[in-house]
């Protein structure tokens, strides 16, 4: 199935890594950390140690040369897994997958750290997922939200304040949910930036759900404006890293200044509410938990069995926390819709 790949030269020295791509997704974080992170990264033109050392060059080099034209690229395709082809696996891409591995080998046999290669850990693929691990806990993320949305729609009455902008909610992770899975399955150029764009729609939606629920019920020109506002702001989020330049760095500002001001906000709100409103406790721990496993992302380690990092601890921890903060949203609209109809009956 796998291209030839042949020996090449010896290692060179060690070099500094970047942290992994997907270490980046854009997640409400710590606004520190992620800003430390952003600082540490180099330009992802400079590569990782991994793709940088000769041994890997050569080998990518004359893998390419003896399999990815003429016969043998026919003969490649034709013995070529048809679900691999359909993924979009190429014949450079195995020659790729392939001389990391050697590269991988050579290192450790070596006494070298393992390094990075094209700003990742190196992974183990199963089928055509290149990141098994993050791919299925991205799904049972995406699997935890779309149960939570049904049972808030089957619990609460489109008549509550809050129903229609807590159901876009959903969809918006949902799909983030989605491509975040895709990504983790196929990394190219296109699926990160969905990732990343998708995430970053999460997080400003975040914020927007923020202040419908804490000012928008009492003002809603206010949040008409927010909302326009915020449009305006992912839309040129997006046009910046699509049509001027992909920086990592920009994006985890971006998105990290805008995860810690719906924690700050959530927060302050949930402590001004809690004795109020007993269920608060749920929307307060799921904040405070989410920011926690945020940290796991320090803990950037090779996978273990070369298919669970840090990044994918971090995806496993947030799946309870969608039936946490779910929970807490069908909680507080039935509470809102109880508190119209009372007042209704008032007047």
């Amino acid at each position: 199935m796998y291209p030839t790949v042949p020996r090449a030269a010896p290692i060179s020295g060690a070099g500094r890594k970047r942290p992994g791509r997907a270490a980046m997704a854009a997640r409400p974080a710590p606004l520190l950390l992620l800003l430390l992170m952003a600082a540490a990264a180099p330009d992802p033109a400079q590569g990782s140690q991994g793709d940088r050392e000769p041994l890997y060059r050569e080998c990518l080099s004359r893998c390419e040369r003896q399999n990815c034209s003429g016969a043998a690229l026919r003969n490649f395709r034709a013995r070529q897994p048809l679900y691999m082809g359909l993924t979009g696996w190429t014949c450079r891409d195995e020659c790729k997958y392939e001389c990391m591995w050697l590269t991988v080998r050579l290192y450790q046999q070596g006494g070298h750290r393992v390094p990075q290669f094209h700003g990742k850990w190196p992974f183990s693929r199963f089928l055509f997922f290149q990141e098994p691990a993050s791919a299925l806990a991205s799904f049972l993320n995406g699997l935890a939200s779309l149960v939570m949305l049904l049972r808030y729609r089957a619990a609460v009455p489109p008549a509550a304040p809050t129903y229609p902008t807590c159901v876009a909610f959903a969809w918006v992770s949902l799909n983030a949910w989605f491509w975040s899975t895709v990504f983790h399955t196929r990394d190219t150029a296109l699926t990160e930036k969905l990732d990343y764009f998708c995430a970053s729609a999460v997080v400003l939606h975040s914020v927007y759900l923020c202040c419908v629920r804490t000012l928008g019920l009492q003002r809603p020109a206010l949040i008409s404006v927010f909302r326009a506002f915020l449009l305006l702001f992912l839309a040129g989020h997006i046009s910046y890293l699509s049509l001027v330049r992909f920086d990592y760095g920009y994006n985890l500002v971006a998105n990290a200044a805008a995860g810690t001001l719906t924690v700050a906000w959530w927060l302050r709100w949930c402590l001004r509410q809690g004795r109020r409103l007993p269920h608060v406790w749920k929307c307060a721990a799921a904040v405070l938990l989410l920011q926690a496993l945020a940290l796991l992302e320090l803990l950037d380690f090779p996978p273990l069995l070369w298919v669970l990092d840090a990044h994918a601890l971090w995806h496993i921890g947030t799946i309870p926390l969608n039936v946490l903060f779910y929970s807490f949203l069908m909680d507080d609209s039935l509470y809102l819709l109880k508190a119209n109809s009372d007042l209704f009956k008032v007047d």
